[in-house]
């Protein structure tokens, strides 16, 4: 689950934050990094919890509504949400269970939220089509889910501040996080019952040491990947540089020498997408320029054996 992209992310925030702190310990941070992927897998878990919170107290309301309709002699209520095929399955999901158990996870100090998220649900005109419809199938269980995720768990305000709240580390993580739920969703099936695979933390060990390596190369060679951007920075002006600028650079030239496999272009554009998220308006521009002279520099001088970039596609 913990793919590169999300490793990205964490790298830059670390190397940030080890220039940042005036006790530069490379083993305190290299934990600290491995620590706030872990959260990730935290907060991944915790959301698919969500889900499972939500049906709960929708079955709390309709044992309340039953009570009434009994007492009144009126019909009795829908059960159709409360008892959601998909998402009784996550609820007696194995993996699920497990790992809330193992890191005590747990919504009842947020119990407020919940009841608010199902006054949200019951409101919406997903929910109206949904308890609407004859179609009582898993498929359309899971779909039902799948559209109120992304409609209002997706974007919002309120879970956001909650999570910011719980970790530090939560809220830049979460819009990434998301995408696996809604793939998690997807995936499920029900012919799996309580032992359908949710993703894992990392897909293999090789992304593991992914995060490790490119950590140490960025710290241990900086002087060198400094020396790099400036014996190549002739053309360009390098006190235009933001600080971030620098880092995010740092990191790329470090992906770019450490890990053979993966093509210049794709570091190159990993990078200044990330320099449009944490630096500067121009920065994604300037750094794409540079990336691409420091490329052509290293493979020129043989400091790196790539095959050479095709023309730049000036990235903005």
């Amino acid at each position: 689950m913990i793919n590169r992209e999300l490793i990205r992310i964490k790298v830059v925030q670390l190397t940030y934050a080890y220039y940042q702190n005036g006790n530069k310990n490379m083993d305190n941070a290299e934990k600290e990094l491995l620590f706030s992927l872990s959260k990730a897998y935290d907060l991944y878990n915790y959301l698919l919890l969500l889900i499972v919170e939500v049906s709960r107290e929708e079955r709390r309301r309709l044992e309340i509504l039953t009570a009434r309709a009994e007492r009144e002699g009126t019909e009795a209520p829908s059960q159709k949400f409360a008892f959601n095929k998909f998402a009784v399955q996550l609820e007696e999901n194995k993996a699920l269970n497990q790992f809330v158990d193992d890191k005590k996870l747990s919504w009842v100090n947020d119990a407020e939220f919940v009841r608010s998220l199902c006054n949200q649900i019951e409101q919406s005109e997903t929910y109206s089509e949904y308890m609407a419809s004859e179609d009582d199938s898993y498929d359309a269980d899971r779909e039902v889910w799948r559209k109120l995720y992304k409609q209002l768990i997706q974007e919002n305000g309120e879970l956001d501040a909650l999570l910011e709240e719980k970790s530090l580390y939560w809220n830049d993580d979460k819009d990434i996080i998301d995408t696996f739920v809604m793939k998690t969703i997807r995936r499920f099936d029900p012919a799996n019952k309580a032992n359908q695979e949710l993703l894992p933390e990392y897909k293999d060990e090789e992304d593991r040491d992914f995060a490790r390596k490119l950590f140490r190369a960025t710290i241990m060679n900086a002087d060198a990947y400094q020396r790099y951007m400036s014996e190549t920075s002739r053309n360009w002006d390098f006190s235009r540089l933001a600080y971030m600028d620098v880092v995010i650079m740092q990191i790329a030239i470090a992906e770019m020498m450490t890990f053979p496999n993966i093509p210049i272009s794709v570091t190159i554009n990993e990078y200044v997408d990330l320099a449009k998220l944490y630096s500067t308006v121009k920065s994604g521009g300037y750094i794409n320029g540079m990336l691409d002279s420091i490329a052509r520099y290293l493979v020129d001088t043989g400091k790196m054996m790539k095959p050479m970039l095709p023309p730049r596609n000036n990235r903005h």
